[in-house]
């Protein structure tokens, strides 16, 4: 099913990189589609939550912080691997870990959804071949849905998770050996 929006993905996905680079410019729909380069290696559904932890700030008042997101990583049906703090993506076939760092952020359709990232693999972990991840280097969080913390913190030291969905999709450079 995921399949079927791929070509409306990675079209959202060149456009986020279209949009967020420090030279964007007008860009054809084959320049958008080819990703400057990249080509897609997977792509799954997250369903999981955001969790956020009440901190005082400097002056005292009490605000919500981001802690880390926890997710299930789906294709299809199918469990395919989890999201965690790092950020981390591991899949559960061959247990290959990438950790992201955040290169750009756009903001989520609507206010009570999270933005959409692009990352860059900062580090791997696990076996070190033959994992699916082995060779993406770019990760893009997009289609998100929810995950925006409303309210008061009670105290200091709360925590709450606020659900979210999102759609990642991992890159790979095209002319890979």
């Amino acid at each position: 099913m995921f399949q079927r929006y791929l070509p409306l993905l990675l079209c959202a996905a060149g456009l986020l990189a279209a949009l967020t680079s420090a030279n964007a410019r007008a860009q054809t729909g084959t320049e958008v589609a080819a990703l400057s380069g990249l080509s897609v290696v997977a792509t799954s559904h997250a369903h999981g939550a955001q969790i956020y932890e009440c901190r005082a700030r400097a002056d005292g008042q009490l605000t919500w912080v981001f802690r880390e997101p926890v997710a299930t990583l789906l294709e299809g049906s199918h469990t395919v691997g989890r999201h965690y703090a790092g950020p981390s993506w591991e899949m559960a076939e061959g247990g290959a870990t990438i950790v992201g760092r955040l290169t750009e952020r756009l903001p989520g359709a609507g206010t009570g959804n999270i933005p959409w990232l692009r990352l860059e693999v900062a580090e791997r972990r696990g076996p070190g071949s033959g994992g699916r991840l082995e060779p993406v280097t770019v990760v893009l969080r997009v289609n998100t849905v929810g995950g925006v913390i409303e309210g008061p913190c009670p105290r200091a030291g709360a925590f709450r998770a606020v659900p979210y969905a999102a759609d990642y999709v991992f890159l790979a450079p095209m002319n890979r050996s």
